[in-house]
């Protein structure tokens, strides 16, 4: 399994060497866009609207547009120095709240966490703390130059770290425009509801849940490779420009060095001294 963090974690005077596995992947079925004439995958490229020219990596420079056309321009150096100063650091857990404290809209991605050597005995420690207790713990942790907010959790048998969005990352419930203020309905409405509520409640089974979309799209993709349904993408074109301005530099070359005609002679003037 991947490793994309490696650090420690640490509660009071107790330090974790730790690593971090993403702990869910993205199974989404990947389209490419192709130019329907040729078949060939569409390229994007880097482009400046100003000197109408593609910009190499070498060029770009990154910055924050603070207002229209307003721009603070970050080097790599100064960026690369805060990413460093930040992400050394061990994460450290803060606090200790119960799980069900928090609204799922705050939770964004987890990750496995497993012990670095010689961290199996301070792992185990607290898995086994954090499951007496019922509670999480809260900690800070860098990922990827961005700092997030994150709980410590177990699953199972092993720890998770699940990152969660800082509460300025929630937006206002209050602007969501059109949400009805009373409760319009009336008791026959509502008992029928709760009585439907009630009828299809269940244990949740993650295992029971799947991807029909997914699932249907692959079929498809299947069926049309056995029945040959495929496409290849045409071979990139030679280059004729060089070939062209070549060709032409050669022709002004046979043109330049021919032979040019002898001028005439201007007719003798009659022979008047004859």
């Amino acid at each position: 399994m991947h490793t994309v963090w490696r650090g420690s974690i640490s509660f009071g005077l107790v330090n974790i060497p730790i690593k971090l596995h993403a702990a869910t992947e993205n199974k989404d079925i990947k389209l490419r866009n192709l130019h329907a004439e040729c078949k060939s995958p569409l390229k994007y490229e880097k482009t400046c609207p100003v000197c109408e020219k593609e910009v190499g990596n070498d060029e770009i420079v990154k910055a924050y547009e603070y207002a229209k056309n307003k721009f603070v321009i970050l080097d790599d150096e100064e960026l690369e120095k805060l990413r460093k100063e930040n992400e050394d650091k061990a994460v450290e857990i803060i606090d200790f709240v119960k799980l069900e404290e928090i609204d799922p809209i705050y939770f964004e991605r987890s990750y496995f966490i497993a012990p670095s050597e010689g961290g199996t005995k301070a792992y185990t420690l607290l898995r086994k703390a954090l499951e007496d207790s019922g509670k999480i713990g809260v900690a800070k942790i860098i990922i990827r130059s961005k700092e997030h907010l994150a709980v410590v959790r177990v699953y199972k048998n092993t720890l998770v770290m699940e990152t969660i969005h800082f509460p300025d990352e929630v937006r206002n419930v209050a602007d969501v425009p059109n949400v009805p203020n009373s409760d319009d309905v009336t008791k026959k409405e509502l008992d029928t509801a709760k009585m439907l509520i009630d009828q299809l409640t269940t244990e949740f089974d993650p295992e029971k849940y799947h991807d029909e979309y997914r699932n249907a799209l692959m079929e498809l993709i299947e069926q049309k490779k056995g029945d040959e349904q495929i496409v290849t993408a045409a071979d990139k074109k030679a280059t004729t420009g060089n070939v062209t301005d070549l060709m032409a530099a050669l022709q002004a070359s046979i043109d330049k060095t021919k032979k040019k005609p002898a001028p005439k002679k201007k007719a003798a003037k009659a022979k008047k001294n004859a």
